[in-house]
């Protein structure tokens, strides 16, 4: 009788645990984050597939390259110290060893950290994706630079970028190649200050954060695609691109590839790579992108 009563408890044991959520029968619970109490983009710098989730699956990534595109995923970021920068560690994304003609990086910017100068003639675009962070010119003003805001420093421009506590930005910088007696001049914004721009046949939303006049020999988009929402024209042209998700998932195309993206992953595309996105999942997906612009290819 006591083996009977044994058996039925044991039973009765796994049937509670199988309908539990802690039960060994049920898969582990994922605890989603409220996306509401969390600053703007904070998925780009916390992604869903972070190193600590492939930590059981050695030698795995996600990240690709090829000829004519890279695709490279946050398990893939290598970080060092960056020159001339205090108390910071970057992770170069986009070379020139990939073919490109700018470099694209992320800098980690830790407690009372400072940035340093890029070399001579190199323009540079930072924009913030967690944190904040003090821009100060020679004139000794100074601007807060916080999530979503950007700023533009003209080639050979005296600046410095000072941060407190922490912050990452993602930081564009590229040989600016001069166009008679044109000059570009210091720029400080912030995304939704920017006016949406008409986009002939698509549906996805556009921004540039730089003036399109002449002087400015790239430009940096925001585009934004609501769930569901695609690319109608599959591009093929002779500019360049660097690519950072911020928010958001989907499918990309290049070349001949599709891969699934999603906030964090950065993307390299070569003159010329078939490309095209669409956005999947519940939330919008919201990319930057590098885009050279107002130079004659030859």
């Amino acid at each position: 009788m006591r083996s009977l009563y044994l058996i039925v408890f044991i039973v009765i044991s796994l049937v509670k645990a199988s309908k539990s959520d802690d039960g060994f029968c049920s898969a582990p619970s994922i605890v989603e984050s409220d996306e509401k109490t969390n600053p703007i983009y904070w998925k780009a710098t916390n992604p869903t597939l972070s190193p600590s989730h492939l930590q059981d699956l050695p030698g795995f990534t996600r990240s690709v390259y090829k000829r004519d595109h890279a695709l490279i995923t946050p398990e893939s970021h290598v970080y060092s110290p960056l020159p001339d920068w205090t108390n910071t560690l970057g992770a170069y994304l986009i070379t020139p060893a990939t073919g490109s003609h700018f470099v694209m990086y992320l800098a980690k910017m830790k407690e009372m950290s400072s940035s340093g100068l890029p070399p001579q003639d190199i323009e540079r675009l930072i924009f913030v994706v967690e944190g904040a962070v003090t821009l100060t010119n020679t004139s000794s003003s100074s601007k807060k630079l916080t999530v979503d805001s950007y700023a533009y420093l003209p080639p050979n421009f005296h600046h410095s970028l000072d941060c407190v506590e922490s912050a990452t930005l993602v930081v564009f910088e590229r040989r600016y190649e001069y166009l008679g007696s044109h000059t570009t001049e210091l720029i400080v914004g912030s995304t939704d200050k920017q006016p949406l721009l008409e986009t002939p046949g698509e549906v996805f939303e556009l921004r540039k954060l730089l003036p399109m006049s002449v002087a400015y020999d790239f430009n940096i988009h925001t585009m934004d695609f609501q769930p569901g929402e695609f690319l109608n024209v599959k591009e093929v042209h002779y500019n360049q691109h660097g690519l950072l998700l911020l928010e958001g998932q989907g499918i990309y195309r290049l070349g001949d590839n599709w891969y699934p993206v999603q906030a964090g992953d950065v993307i390299w595309m070569a003159p010329f790579v078939p490309q095209w996105y669409a956005a999947l999942g519940k939330t919008r997906s919201r990319y930057l992108l590098y885009k050279d612009v107002n130079r004659n290819p030859l």
